[in-house]
């Protein structure tokens, strides 16, 4: 096994209960709240993760200001995700939507990969591609039935 695969895994696992959480708590607090406390949580974790490598000395953490405004547009995106999240439950968005929703982020950060970042392109990652799109597609198809 690669040896990022066990964080990828442990990214969908947390990922995909983030998102039951979600949709548990959209029918019972406001969109702009539930996201805030959310971020409010996360934040607080990580900043628990940082006390942690910097009393065990596991993990230097570099600063650049690149890397602070790319952190920051990445926490934009994060919030504005959220939110569109909770406004996706909190409108009758089923639970099974949120694949397909992060299949398109998916292909768009497939196409962002081979366009900015130079990866290269095979044909199973433009079929992947191709897929996300067509299930969102069908994802906003089976929502008209």
């Amino acid at each position: 096994m690669a040896s990022w695969m066990r964080y990828a895994i442990a990214a969908a696992v947390f990922y995909g209960l983030h998102q039951v959480f979600t949709k548990l708590a959209a029918k019972r607090i406001g969109e702009g709240v539930g996201g805030f406390v959310v971020e409010a949580v996360a934040a607080a974790s990580i900043l628990g993760y940082l006390a942690y490598v910097r009393h065990t000395g596991s993990s230097p953490q570099a600063v650049t200001g690149t890397g602070v405004l790319f952190s920051a547009l990445t926490g934009i995106c994060v919030g504005a995700g959220t939110v569109a999240f909770f406004l996706l439950f909190q409108k009758g968005g089923p639970l099974s939507a949120v694949p397909m929703v992060l299949a398109g982020g998916a292909a768009l950060m497939a196409v962002a990969g081979i366009v900015f970042f130079r990866e290269p392109v095979h044909w199973s990652r433009l079929v992947g591609i191709g897929m996300a799109i067509g299930g969102l597609y069908l994802l906003q198809y089976g929502a008209r039935q």
